[in-house]
């Protein structure tokens, strides 16, 4: 298997295979903050392309094992994702390669930010939130019922590996506190198949370029629950407004937007449970494997403090009853 973060050998296996005619004009750069992949941007004359080969060990302090075969699934899941949603908030794809365990897609072009820096900088661009939403409403709609992409994305092998075990019950185990909470819910998003699953639909998967959403990183996706993906993309919002005590207000107002925009645009959801996946997503990124790295020690103590308090406080009836009760915990 090649090394897709060597440049000599990266270049010599796209001309073997006869994507590149030669090395002419060719650069490849090694691109930093990858966890679950080795991620290269390789520029040439007819433009430039994004090179993930996919790592078995994720690049995380614990032990953290992941087949590589994981790329595929991102590979259908690029294909499958291109016939959902509008092609503008999508990276072409372009090859996969399963000895190598890699794909290739085109890059974005330049200028573009990334979602998560923007939002870690407390930039809230008009229609963003709006954007978030509604891109994963329109999956969601989209997919709902397909008995087809059901039957293809229907092994959630790397859901488990990827999210369920170091997420959920990696955080039941730290926090005994909240192991019935998590317990139950691991056990419901098990029994859920209701439309296709992104997995992973954070901010840092996200690039803007001219105020448009592109979405990033589908190697987590499955058919299952579509409530996770609304519990991972509100635990963003809510995690940076308690990071970012200047910005507090307009973050809870971000995660209320959210919620309401997706609503709008998927027509239909579990709201309780879409909770739930907030609460514990909360929950997980300071108690589980991956931990937000923008949150203190303080601020990751008082996040599951919160948490704890969330989970006793009785029902929580959708992600707004959410907002408002972690803003008022934060206060």
């Amino acid at each position: 298997m090649i090394d897709a973060e060597d440049p000599g050998e990266l270049l010599d296996y796209l001309i073997a295979r006869g994507h590149l005619t030669g090395a002419s004009g060719v650069t490849v750069t090694n691109l930093a903050g990858g966890v679950s992949n080795k991620t290269v941007l390789v520029h040439h004359p007819a433009g430039a392309w994004v090179i993930k080969q996919a790592l078995a060990q994720l690049r995380v302090q614990a032990t953290w094992l992941s087949d590589p075969a994981r790329i595929h699934s991102e590979a259908a899941g690029m294909r499958a994702l291109a016939r959902l949603i509008p092609a503008r908030h999508l990276t072409r794809f372009l090859f996969e390669d399963a000895d190598n365990r890699l794909l290739a897609m085109e890059a974005v072009p330049e200028p573009f930010e990334n979602f998560k820096t923007q939002l870690l900088s407390g930039q809230i661009e008009p229609g963003a939130i709006e954007q978030f939403a509604g891109v994963l409403g329109q999956i969601h709609a989209a997919s709902a019922g397909d008995a087809a992409l059901a039957r293809e994305f229907g092994d959630r092998t790397f859901f488990e590996s990827l999210r369920l075990a170091p997420y959920y019950q990696a955080a039941a185990a730290a926090v005994p506190d909240a192991a019935h909470f998590l317990d139950t819910l691991i056990t419901d998003t098990r029994a859920t198949r209701q439309a296709l699953v992104h997995g992973d639909y954070s901010p840092k998967n996200v690039l803007v370029r001219n105020r448009t959403l592109i979405l990033l990183d589908h190697e987590v996706i499955h058919y299952g629950d579509p409530a996770f993906d609304v519990g991972f993309a509100t635990a963003h919002l809510l995690s940076k407004a308690h990071h970012l005590t200047a910005h507090q207000a307009a973050f809870i107002d971000a995660t209320r937007r959210f919620w309401r925009h997706y609503l709008d645009t998927a027509g239909d959801a579990d709201a309780e449970r879409a909770a739930r996946h907030s609460v514990a997503c909360l929950l997980a990124r300071v108690a589980g494997k991956s931990p937000l790295e923008y949150l203190s020690a303080t601020e990751q103590s008082r996040q599951l403090a919160v948490c704890i308090d969330l989970i006793r406080g009785g029902r929580l009836a959708d992600p707004d009853v959410v907002a408002k009760r972690f803003a008022a915990a934060l206060v």
